[in-house]
């Protein structure tokens, strides 16, 4: 189902759950059992992409087994081949067995069916589509996701469909903290904040995940601006001359615009509730909310985001562009009269009262926020001073994080070169090439293990957030891709989002609402107070967390298998914006490709 801009309601959010319960299934009529031992992308497959299904097994079995991928109507087969034994055993220590079918390139919907052995059934795999629009609604949703996650405001039914609710949290009369307080801003002065996004399962707003957040979406509009200039949302602003994904980040930057001290331009660390909420619905949730600590971090955050927006919507809002430049640059000077303010939650709470026990979002290293802040800002003024900072900055590779933004820096310089000092050739050169090198690596070693994506290329990927490890890696083989233009880089981005939606070692598809197996119990507060309703989809959840912080019951501790869809396991089931902006960039910019792809294969044909 393609996307343009204007035409697309998706009023009753069914055309964003493909394949679940509550909408019905287009395979609904008398499916056959699938076997959960068959992994593979639960979507489908662009008809340009690689095409691999795998089937995970105790032992290899004697004689080389067939495949056969079938139309899902008629039965009839359209593809057959061999499976190949895998490279290594999964981490648990089983086998697979690889089904290529890349040379079916006719857009259907299909099945893949491995031949029994002796008597029993053949296996048959979860249906799945062959189109270059396959994955147009996971992309739209990756993003929609952000507008359910807005505070302060009704979400109608309109926009919302059966999810909408009542305004939560108007943020309207936050108190300052005694840890952020000053002569101007006395401890518990009452300020207004409305607007932005919840940060993840629970109802509070940090800055510093904010920024890593944002800086990704409006990274991914900068990369593929056309794209997402024709693409609706179907959110309240969809009617207006903005693309839906720059309304969506302007709601939070209206939020974060009012984190700013505007005494002193300094940038409070979170906006938050003493302690975490209840499992309950945002209305009900009323706790006092706080204006906790100015921190450099966040506000280096806060400079960087600010510069960034300033650039991106200078052609939309010459006005609130300049507006954002300057909160940017007053960010900046406060974090160079404070370069080491850091956010150490349990100091505070032996200084301050109430004790602060939500989110801590600490930092203890700073140098890539200063670099990804100076990197901003030296493109929105063209400043010297900024382009030092950059050139004094280790340049190795290291895959963004909210605690490590780098790269971010970097990725936005490498995508407007344009723009740089007459002499940074040689600078450019090396950055280039370290990016390319890192991506040719990571997609070398995700060729060599049992399910042949770049994810498991290594077990210490597997951290609180693993699923967004992944999408930042999707993000890194775009990056390269769209430098050299290399299809190996494309095809791992693919293979990344193959591992998101299926192709991995719990069968899960990572993205709520999309799949045959997606998680139905996220550890998110606006699921968990509607019980009735099947998550709000197009949320991707943590994934596998062998460090198991809480305290849940997990079928395993092996890295790559240690998720559990339960409402408990915050730390493999929570969903988090800064876990989503991933997503939405890896979803849309892969979508972006291969419309392109396909357009001009169309013009060839």
């Amino acid at each position: 189902m393609a996307v343009t801009k204007g035409n697309n309601k998706l009023a009753s959010g069914c055309a964003l759950i493909m394949a679940t319960v509550f909408c019905g299934s287009p395979y609904t009529q008398a499916e056959p059992e699938v076997s959960g031992d068959i992994r593979v992308n639960q979507l489908g497959f662009s008809p340009q992409s690689e095409k691999i299904a795998l089937l995970v097994t105790p032992k290899v079995p004697e004689e080389s087994s067939r495949f056969v991928v079938r139309a899902a109507k008629t039965g009839n087969a359209v593809f057959e081949g061999r499976l190949q034994p895998g490279h290594t055993k999964t981490w648990s220590g089983q086998h697979t067995l690889v089904a290529d079918f890349s040379h079916l390139k006719k857009t259907g919907h299909y099945y893949l069916e491995i031949s029994g052995a002796g008597d029993t059934e053949p296996l048959r795999s979860t249906p799945f589509e062959v189109d270059s629009a396959v994955f147009q609604d996971l992309a739209t949703a990756s993003l929609k996701a952000f507008y359910y996650q807005r505070a302060s405001t009704e979400l109608e039914e309109t926009h919302a469909g059966p999810w909408h609710r009542a305004a939560g949290h108007p943020d309207d009369k936050v108190l300052i903290h005694p840890s952020a307080a000053n002569r101007a801003r006395s401890a518990n002065t009452r300020v207004s904040a409305p607007k932005g996004w919840y940060d993840a399962g629970d109802y509070n707003k940090y800055v510093v995940n904010s920024g890593i957040t944002m800086g990704t979406l409006m990274s991914a509009f900068e990369r593929y601006p056309d794209y997402f200039s024709a693409q609706s949302l179907n959110i309240p602003e969809s009617e207006n001359a903005l693309p839906d994904i720059l309304d969506e980040v302007r709601y939070n930057l209206d939020w974060l615009s009012a984190m700013q001290d505007p005494t002193d331009g300094g940038v409070y660390h979170k906006l938050t509730t003493a302690g975490f909420e209840g499992m309950v619905a945002p209305q009900q949730a009323t706790q006092p909310r706080y204006m906790v600590q100015k921190t450099t971090a966040a506000t280096l955050d806060f400079a960087a985001v600010m510069a960034q927006a300033s650039r991106v919507y200078a052609a939309y809002d010459a006005q609130g562009s300049e507006q954002y430049l300057q909160a940017a640059l007053a960010a900046w000077k406060w974090a160079q009269q404070h370069p080491a303010v850091h956010y150490r939650q349990d100091e505070l709470n032996r200084q301050f009262d109430p004790d602060i026990t939500t989110g801590a979002y600490g930092d203890e290293q700073l140098a890539d926020e200063q670099l990804w802040a100076a990197a901003e800002l030296y493109l929105a003024t063209g400043q010297t001073d900024f382009w030092r900072v950059i050139g004094n900055t280790p340049r190795e590779y290291s895959l963004p994080n909210w605690a490590d933004v780098r790269w971010l820096g970097y990725y936005s310089l490498l995508a407007h070169n344009d723009q740089l000092p007459q002499d940074s050739n040689r600078w450019r050169s090396a950055i280039e090439k370290i990016l390319v090198v890192a991506a040719r690596e990571l997609g070398g070693a995700g060729s060599k293990n049992a399910y042949l994506v770049p994810m498991l290329s290594d077990p210490q990927n597997f951290v609180w957030g693993s699923n967004a490890v992944a999408a930042n890696q999707g993000i890194l083989f775009l990056e390269a891709f769209r430098i050299t233009g290399d299809q190996a880089f494309l095809n791992s981005a693919q293979a990344t989002r193959d591992y998101l939606l299926g192709r991995n070692a719990t069968g899960y598809s990572y993205v709520t609402g999309f799949g045959h197996k997606t998680p139905m119990h996220p550890h998110h507060r606006l699921a968990a107070a509607r019980p009735d309703l099947p998550p709000l989809p197009g949320f991707l959840v943590g994934g596998p967390n062998p460090a198991q912080q809480d305290d849940c019951e997990y079928p395993s501790k092996v890295a790559d298998q240690s998720y559990v869809d339960h409402v408990c396991s915050y730390a493999s089931n929570e969903i988090a914006i800064n876990w989503n902006a991933p997503l939405a960039y890896l979803a849309n910019g892969l979508s972006a490709i291969e419309n392109q792809h396909a357009e001009s294969h169309s013009h060839h044909e």
